[in-house]
């Protein structure tokens, strides 16, 4: 009888903790979105931004936030999935391996703003990017870059070894089982990992506001020229993204509806970040079904 009664009264303590947790995350999001939703409207999410006038949007920092992200990923993902696959399928254990490891779990403990100056010290000033979408860009892999391959090495660890055995059996290569086997059987979860670190990427600003700097100048949308500042496809123009424009917005104060611009700003920001956290899941579920036929 004693041990029931303390395993209903553990139960009901971890109960009432994670309601609590649910509660707290339940009523922020909604605080964000009851206050936030009513100032945004097409005009807002798509309209110019305004530095001294009241009416102003978000439409530049927006397209900005989602092209930073892709060139992000387009540098991480690559860097990750390499990294990943070394660790869990080749490297044996000694003191590369380990110097490697310890390298992944120093980065990872990093605060975005160290790494943000650390981006502006090295992408900015010694390699002479400037503050622009790529100085952004390489910054927000240095910061993600661990925990993708943290992702990519759980994933390919948790197929089972007779799936690599029969990939084998088969003549295969060993390279040829990682690439055909291992990485299929594993993509559900690194595919989730991806997202997951999408939705990170989409909502960072500290790191931001040291590499893509904090202004959004006008786009030429008729001009294709990579390397010119107005083009939208250029990565060597400033890029203030859209948490870098609700910190601008809040810190400098000179809008006369900032506090409504940056209520609209936090709540489009939030629905994106739970659209990539709930799509994530959604997405790993499907490949898995897909790929397993589960």
């Amino acid at each position: 009888m004693h041990a029931k009664k303390l395993d209903k009264l553990a139960t009901a303590v971890l109960y009432t903790i994670a309601g609590i947790i649910v509660t707290i995350l339940a009523s922020l999001i909604l605080y964000i979105l009851v206050r936030g939703l009513p100032h945004v409207s097409w005009s807002f999410l798509t309209g110019k931004s305004s530095s001294y006038q009241a009416g102003g949007g978000i439409g530049i920092q927006l397209y900005n936030s989602f092209f930073l992200l892709v060139i992000t990923l387009f540098i991480s993902v690559p860097l990750s999935m390499g990294a990943g696959i070394y660790l869990a399928e080749y490297a044996k254990k000694g003191r590369v391996t380990n110097l490697v490891r310890t390298c992944i779990e120093i980065l990872s403990s990093l605060p975005s703003v160290v790494v943000g100056l650390f981006g502006y010290l090295i992408f900015v000033v010694q390699f002479e990017y400037g503050f622009s979408i790529i100085s952004g860009a390489l910054a927000l892999t240095v910061f993600n870059l661990p925990q993708m391959t943290r992702n990519v090495e759980d994933s390919l660890k948790h197929v089972h070894h007779t799936q690599r055995e029969a990939g084998l059996a088969l003549g295969l290569s060993r390279w040829e089982t990682v690439l055909h086997v291992v990485i299929p059987e594993a993509l559900p979860g690194i595919v989730t990992g991806v997202v997951l670190a999408s939705g990170r990427i989409f909502g960072e600003a500290a790191a931001l506001i040291y590499t893509a700097g904090q202004s959004a100048p006008a786009l030429d949308w008729s001009n294709w020229n990579v390397l010119s500042v107005t083009s939208p496809i250029s990565i060597f123009r400033q890029a203030e993204t859209l948490a870098v424009h609700i910190w601008k917005v809040n810190s400098e104060g000179t809008i006369p509806d900032g506090t409504l611009v940056s209520a609209g700003s936090a709540a489009v920001l939030l629905i994106f970040i739970l659209i990539f956290n709930f799509g994530a899941r959604k997405l790993g579920s499907y490949l898995h079904k897909k790929l397993t036929a589960a």
